[in-house]
């Protein structure tokens, strides 16, 4: 089994805190989540999480007008320089201070970043490394209290600045003769933001209270408004300070957003003159200036909005809400969403996937159960029956069906098709489930509670109950039905693992028994081996058939995660998060997956019972249990420096911090930050075997094996060269090329013979077509499937395969199961899509061939509806 399992994206989150960013194209968005960027392409409905982490949780993003640098700050101020176009980062380095707001000028020379009372102009960085890629051009200190914002003029020449001190401030980027930087007051709240016109004839600035201000720019004495920018010009010969022209800023129109809540974002766009409001109601509202008329308001949420961003055509609005992990993009001419995508309101609890590994399912303790694409990476459906947490999740064998049990007391059946709960199982007095099984026919549901000890048996298909089994002394941790269907595994916290027949209740009931608390248990995909986890970190083995022990791993030590900033004894001497909760194996068996309450991962061969991989989920700082070591100078008579919200930025309301004194700017010690602790609650391998996915603290992460630099031959002689390959093809001998090629796994080799092979001749070369490279070649048509359209060669190739070599392929079923389930899953979501796109053009050309006036009404049926066998025919006959 391959092990060099990569992070490739992050599904269960998508927006936690700070600004969203349109790409220049305006057809992708970009979202920090956690110490994560994750950008959403909304014309291909995908989404992809960059592969870099912050050190701790992003604040601000800031792209350049030509989309190719990015640069990600976190709450500290530490910077990553991005290649935003090939993913990679080119440099690491320190603004040393909180930053509000950070944004490119529009000619992509220079940044602005605000930081504190002081805003700094740098120069914008090259693309390619360098030693010191940030010079900085100048500071800009002005403001009596933070800066909340920066925007640039048009030109790149000047940018205003809005401030908690109630004014707005515009500099200029260079000395400009005739130019003095200008305060512009009247607020009497802090501005939110502030913004040039496209024309520069004017400034816009919002205030917390609602209150919107034109301002205009014109000479002293003179009604005529002047375009900002054109100064006037002052002679040399012009000694006396009376005649020089002077120029003044005026409030030239004062409105106000008649909401009865507070401004906490905004954003305008030069494109269409719109100005969009963000209220903490979780209302937006659409004005369109400078008369400030407005075109609509909308309730998107029930949590204020944190972030609005607007695409350069001004078409197209995404909205933040931090607190319930909502982004939403907003169409406001059709008044349509175009993306709605919310993550779980707290942890994520339960993961599991669907029998063709094209969906995954997640539960988690604000009682939803959600269920993801794995492909594009979006939920496209929620589930909110439950009523508390959701402790486990599994699906039946046919994909159709996702069940979850709840400390609510239910377990409850959804149907994939018509998305609704057409099931609810109960108990007959109120319990907590904890676990949950389906047998392989999907038949029979198995749920174990950890109040009562025991385990309830339900039928599918009438809901009855049909059995209680009793037995266990100590909560219920984990149920998992044999591949074959023929037995029921339990493991509790009475220190034992118990196997129950539940067709036939007369059999005994085996028991395993354990040193200490079993925590999690897993079969192994041929059902004759059993692995448990206890609560003392190791990871013991049971042959079923013998019911004997068959080895075990001592993983105390490589699951031992980080120090908490409230410990009192170090990581190492700590005993917390020193076991294992959730237990999966790979897909051909030879792995075992192992997560707990810390931040690594392990993958561990079950054979010789060691490690082979190690993985950390997250590397966030901004979480609990990351860092080894603490250091004392964070340590306060308050508490953790790290748990202090000194100065307001981080919470809900910053309006409670405390500066009723002149110069307190500290705010009040005991305001706390919530600070989320690492930990995998749950692992579960794909089905295909080329991926795993985690339930974390920072969401669904999801591990793929990347196999695009790896060179991996089979076989291999000297004289199998690409040359020699390509010599093959030209003389038309296909089968010895096609061969070489998977002997060589070079992809690119393979794709080209591959391609090159002639429809006609699929049937004969795959009649001799050698058995030991039937599986290698059937994995590369299942890659092909998803990025090639050369479906009909496709499905020729797989039928005649499996046509021929149907006996090789029933006897090493196993081994080929992750192989027959990644062409499974391709082939169903090519049937859907190219059916879907069938059915749109058949009606549309029924439509409009009715519309037409050379389709007679001869052709019409006495039903109305069209031939379209002779609507095709009279489009050859006019083509003719």
């Amino acid at each position: 089994m391959k092990t060099d399992f990569k992070f490739s994206n992050l599904c269960g989150t998508v927006y936690r805190k700070g600004n969203v960013v349109f790409t220049p194209d305006g057809n992708s968005i970009i979202s920090p989540v956690g110490n994560r960027v994750t950008v959403f392409d909304l014309v291909n409905n995908k989404s992809e999480t960059l592969p870099f982490e912050n050190k701790r949780d992003i604040r601000r993003l800031a792209l350049s007008p030509n989309g190719n640098l990015l640069l990600s700050v976190d709450e500290l101020g530490q910077t990553l320089l991005v290649n935003f176009r090939k993913r990679t980062v080119l440099h690491y380095f320190n603004l040393k201070d909180k930053v509000r707001d950070i944004v490119f000028s529009p000619d992509g020379r220079y940044f602005a970043a605000a930081l504190g009372r002081n805003v700094q102009v740098w120069h914008s960085p090259g693309y390619v490394r360098e030693f010191a890629p940030f010079v900085l051009h100048r500071t800009y200190a002005a403001h009596y209290d933070d800066v909340t914002s920066v925007s640039w003029s048009p030109d790149s020449r000047f940018f205003v600045t809005a401030g908690k001190d109630m004014v707005a401030k515009v500099f200029s980027v260079d000395p400009i003769e005739g130019f003095v930087p200008a305060t512009l007051t009247g607020h009497r709240h802090a501005v939110v933001s502030a913004w040039f016109a496209r024309d520069m004839r004017a400034v816009y600035t919002v205030s917390a209270d609602g209150a919107v201000c034109v301002r205009r720019f014109r000479l002293q004495g003179v009604d005529e408004n002047l375009t900002f920018g054109e100064f006037p010009i002052v002679t040399s010969d012009s000694d006396d300070d009376e005649e020089k022209p002077r120029t003044i800023w005026y409030t030239e129109s004062r409105h106000y957003a008649q909401q009865s809540a507070r401004v906490h974002s905004a954003a305008f766009n030069w494109a269409t003159n719109l100005m969009v409001l963000g209220f903490t109601n979780g209302v937006f509202g659409i004005w369109e200036m400078p008369d400030f008329n407005l075109v609509h308001t909308l309730s998107i949420s029930r949590k204020q909005i944190n972030t609005i961003a607007i695409n350069p055509t001004g078409e197209w609005l995404a909205f933040g809400a931090a607190k319930l992990g909502q982004l939403l993009v907003w169409e406001w001419q059709s008044e349509t969403y175009v993306l709605k995508q919310q993550g779980h309101f707290y942890d994520m609890s339960c993961v599991a996937y669907s029998g063709d590994g094209q969906y995954v399912a997640t539960g988690g303790d604000d009682a939803k159960l959600k269920v993801w694409n794995a492909l594009s990476g979006f939920c496209f459906i929620t589930f909110s029956e439950h009523t508390s947490s959701v402790t486990a999740v599994q699906f039946t064998k046919g994909s159709q069906v996702v069940l979850s049990a709840s400390l609510d007391g239910t377990v409850r059946a959804y149907d994939l098709v018509r998305y609704r709960n057409f099931r609810v199982f109960t108990s007959p007095t109120p319990v907590q489930f904890t676990s949950l099984a389906v047998d392989p026919s999907g038949e029979i549901v198995c749920a174990g509670c950890q109040d009562s000890f025991e385990i309830y048996v339900w039928s599918m298909q009438t809901g009855k109950l049909l059995d209680v089994l009793s037995g266990h002394e100590g909560p219920i941790s984990a149920l998992a039905f044999r591949p074959d269907g023929l037995s029921l595994a339990s493991s509790s916290w009475d220190k034992s693992v118990r196997f129950w027949d539940v067709f036939d209740r007369t059999k005994v009931v085996e028991r395993m028994e354990h040193s200490h608390e079993v925590l999690a248990l897993a079969y192994r995909p041929d059902g004759k081996e059993l692995c448990a986890s206890t609560i003392d970190g190791q990871i013991h083995f049971w042959d079923v058939a013998k019911a004997a022990p068959a080895g075990s791993i001592e993983g105390r030590r490589d699951i031992a995660g980080g120090r908490s900033a409230t410990d009192r004894q170090t990581a190492e001497n700590s005993s917390a998060g020193k076991s294992f909760t959730s237990l999966c194996y790979s897909a051909d068996g030879t792995a075992v997956l192992g997560g707990g309450n810390s931040k690594y991962v392990c993958l561990y061969d079950r054979r010789s019972r060691i490690l082979l991989r190690k993985f950390q989920v997250s590397q966030n700082q901004s979480l609990d249990g990351v860092q080894h070591k603490l250091n004392s100078r964070n340590m306060t008579e308050a508490g953790p420096r790290d748990l202090i919200d000194s100065d307001g930025i981080d919470s809900d309301s910053e309006k409670h911090v405390d500066r009723s004194l002149p110069g307190v700017r500290s705010g009040d010690k005991s305001n706390r930050v919530l600070k989320p602790e690492v930990r995998t609650r749950d692992v579960k391998f794909a089905p295909t075997g080329r991926q795993w996915a985690a339930a974390s603290t920072e969401g669904l992460l999801i591990y793929s094996l990347d196999e695009t630099l790896v060179f991996d031959p089979f076989e291999l002689d000297a004289d199998v060269t690409p040359d020699s390959i390509r010599d093959l093809v030209r003389t038309g001998d296909y089968l010895r090329a096609l061969v070489n090629a998977l002997r060589l796994n070079e992809q690119h080799v393979i794709r080209s013979v591959y391609e090159s092979v002639p429809p006609k001749d699929v049937a004969l070369l795959a009649r001799a077509f050698p058995a030991v490279y039937v599986e290698r070649l059937l994995k590369f048509i299942a890659h092909a499937m998803e990025s090639s359209q050369l479906l009909e060669l496709h499905l020729k190739w797989v039928s005649e395969l499996l046509t021929t070599h149907g006996g090789f392929v029933k006897t090493r079923s196993v081994a080929l199961q992750p192989v027959l389930r990644m062409l499974q899953r391709n082939v169903v979501r090519l049937h859907q899509d190219i059916g879907s796109v069938c059915d749109k053009n058949y009606y549309s050309l029924g439509y409009l061939l009715r519309q037409s006036k050379h389709v007679p009404e001869a052709q019409e049926g006495t039903d109305g509806d069209v031939d379209m066998h002779q609507v095709f025919a009279d489009f050859s006959d006019d083509g003719e």
